[in-house]
């Protein structure tokens, strides 16, 4: 299995608990640079750096990614391999274009995630700027996701959603808590607890 672990916006006492434990128990480690590789040396010192390169080659990116891919599955086909991101995995990482690549050239290999705390929630301490109300956030690209919190009547917003060209729904009711749910798509409840997200997304044309 390959675990993209979130390490935090770079503030080494900023690892989760499970970070920390996930990169002490997995077979080897991987970090997309030195920054990542510095949060995660007091605990694995022989993690691997790989090479990432900030560019707009996309071949060139193409052929990393497959270098790096050829370089963890070894790991991941036959124990826990960890993979350490700065911020969280699922938000603007190279893990998801990772796991594309594993999963097209060695489809046996498994997948998981662990989050870390993002630049997104991260900036607000920093910056002692209070968010409570709706916000936007986005790389420069058209937003084509959506993230509702306190979702009290998850159906009919999704109903009301699809009107406006969304068609993916996902709603985890009472997230990392023990009655923890996840409901996709006409799965969605007519209600739920107030612990509710409801993550939406648009069609692609």
């Amino acid at each position: 299995m390959l675990v993209g672990v979130g390490l935090g916006p770079g503030d080494p006492e900023l690892l989760t608990l499970r970070a920390v434990r996930l990169l002490r128990e997995a077979s080897a480690v991987f970090v997309p640079g030195n920054l990542a590789y510095e949060l995660v040396r007091p605990y694995r010192p022989e993690a691997v750096v790989l090479d990432f390169p900030m560019t707009s080659d996309e071949a060139y990116i193409r052929e990393c990614l497959e270098a790096n891919a050829a370089r963890i599955a070894p790991y991941a086909k036959d124990g826990l391999a960890v993979f350490g991101i700065i911020g969280d995995p699922n938000f603007y990482s190279t893990f998801s274009r990772l796991c594309e690549v594993i999963a097209s050239r060695y489809p046996e290999i498994t997948f998981a995630t662990e989050p870390g705390i993002s630049s997104i929630t991260a900036f607000a301490s920093v910056a002692n700027v209070p968010v409570n109300s709706g916000f936007l956030v986005s790389d420069g690209s058209e937003p084509e996701s959506r993230i509702f919190m306190k979702v009290r009547r998850p159906a009919a917003l999704a109903a009301s959603l699809s009107k406006e060209g969304y068609s993916e729904f996902v709603l985890v009711e009472r997230m990392f808590l023990p009655e923890q749910r996840v409901y996709r798509g006409d799965e969605l409840p007519e209600t739920s607890d107030y612990f509710s997200i409801l993550f939406a997304r648009r069609s692609h044309a």
